[in-house]
C-alpha cells in the first residue's frame, strides 16, 4: 500500500503539542509521511522541528473571548492564515488532519473543510477551548478526554476516550532516576511540577517551605525557563530544574508524590503513572478556568486533592501535603480502578481507517 499522509496541528503550548507528539511516535514511517502546521513563533515549532517533521508555520490571531482592539487586527490574521493553510494542503495532499486545539489550529480545520478534507479533533480539558468549539462543526470526528466534555459537542460524532498518553512516560526506572537526582535517602521523593505559565507565586511558596519540605521528603522543582534560584544550588535534598527531557520518565518512576497546575496532559499522566497528586490550578485571572474545572473533576474521582492558589501559603502547602499523605493509599487504590482506557491505541486505530 502507498504511504499516506497525515498533517497535524495545533499549539499556543505545551499541552497542545505534546499529545500530537505522541501519537506522532507511534505512526509508522514506513506507513505515513507526517507534515505539522503551526503558528510562526509557538512552541510548536521548537518541539516538532526537534523531532525532524517538516514544519509549516500560517499567520494565526490570538481568538479571544472578551472586547479588544486586537480582534480587528486578528481578524485579518486568521483569514490570511486560512489561505496559507489552504495553499498548503493543496501542496501537500493529506489523507487526515489531526488537531489538538489552540488558536493556530482553526485557520487549518476551516482550510481542510473546504477541501473536503477529513478531521479529527481531540479535546483535552472538561470543556471545550474557544478554537475547538469553533472547529467542532467542520470536524468528521471528536475525541474527548473527560466524560464531562462530550456534552459540549455533538452527540453523533463525539466519542469519549481519555487523554492520549506519551508511551517513552511507562520507561522510567526508579534506581535510574535516584542516581540521577543524586537523591540517597530514604525519604520519599516529591516532584514539583510548575511549568512556565504563572508558576511564580507556586515556585517561591515551595521555596519559602524548604526547611520544613526536605524535613519529610527529597524535592524535585521543576520551575520552568527562566524561574531557577541559583542561590539554592546546594541544598540538601532539593534539585531545580528548569525542564528535564529525557531523565523525564526515570524521575517520575522515583516520584511518590507530585504536586502539580491542572493542565490535563500532565494529570493523566500522573493518573496513568498511580502518583498521587496534589493539584494548584491556574487561577481564572491566568486562564480561562479550565485548570480548576479538571482538579475538581480528579478530586471528585478521588484521583487527587486539590489546593486553590489563592489559598496557597507555606502553610497550606505543608497541611494540603500532611492531607495527600493520609488518603495516599485510598488514591492510589481509586487510580487502579479508573475506567480510562489506552487512548493512543483507540487514535492509531481511527487514524490507521483512514489509510
Amino acid at each position: 500500500m502507498n504511504k499516506q499522509t497525515i498533517v497535524f496541528t495545533g499549539g499556543g503550548s505545551a499541552g497542545h503539542v505534546t499529545p500530537n507528539i505522541a501519537i506522532i511516535n507511534e505512526l509508522s514511517k514506513d506507513e505515513w509521511t507526517i507534515h505539522y502546521i503551526g503558528s510562526k513563533k509557538g512552541i510548536e515549532k521548537e518541539l516538532i522541528s526537534k523531532m525532524g517533521i517538516p514544519y509549516n508555520s500560517i499567520s494565526s490571531g490570538k481568538l479571544r473571548r472578551y472586547m479588544d482592539a486586537e480582534n480587528l487586527k486578528d481578524i485579518f490574521r486568521v483569514l490570511k492564515g486560512i489561505m496559507e493553510a489552504r495553499s498548503l494542503l493543496k501542496k501537500i495532499k493529506p489523507k487526515l488532519i489531526f488537531s489538538k486545539g489552540g488558536f493556530v489550529s482553526v485557520p487549518v480545520i476551516i482550510a481542510a473543510s473546504s477541501l473536503k478534507i477529513p478531521i479529527y479533533i481531540h479535546e483535552s480539558d472538561l470543556t471545550p477551548g474557544l478554537a475547538n468549539k469553533i472547529s467542532q462543526r467542520f470536524a468528521s470526528k471528536i475525541f474527548t478526554s473527560f466524560e464531562e466534555a462530550a456534552k459540549y459537542f455533538p452527540a453523533n460524532k463525539t466519542v469519549v476516550i481519555g487523554s492520549p498518553i506519551r508511551r517513552e512516560i511507562f520507561s522510567g526506572k526508579k534506581e535510574r532516576g535516584k542516581r540521577y537526582l543524586d537523591f540517597t535517602k530514604d525519604l520519599p521523593i516529591l516532584t514539583v511540577m510548575g511549568g512556565s505559565l504563572g508558576a511564580k507565586k507556586m515556585n517561591e511558596t515551595v521555596r519559602d517551605s524548604l526547611e520544613m519540605l526536605t524535613a519529610n521528603y527529597q524535592i524535585v522543582h521543576l520551575c520552568g525557563k527562566g524561574q531557577k534560584d541559583d542561590s539554592l544550588d546546594n541544598t540538601p535534598g532539593y534539585r531545580q530544574f528548569e525542564y528535564v527531557n529525557e531523565e523525564l520518565p526515570d524521575i517520575l518512576a522515583a516520584t511518590d508524590t507530585v504536586v502539580t497546575r491542572g493542565g490535563s496532559n500532565a494529570i493523566f499522566e500522573f493518573l496513568a503513572l498511580k502518583i498521587p497528586m496534589l493539584i494548584i490550578p491556574l487561577t481564572k485571572k491566568q486562564s480561562r478556568g479550565d485548570q480548576i474545572l479538571n482538579a475538581q473533576a480528579f478530586s471528585k474521582k478521588g484521583y487527587a486533592l486539590t489546593l486553590e492558589e489563592e489559598k496557597l501559603s507555606k502553610h497550606s502547602l505543608i497541611q494540603s501535603l500532611e492531607n495527600l499523605e493520609k488518603n495516599k493509599e485510598k488514591i492510589i487504590s481509586t487510580m487502579e480502578t479508573s475506567p480510562m482506557g489506552d487512548a493512543l491505541s483507540v487514535l492509531i486505530k481511527e487514524i490507521e481507517r483512514n489509510r
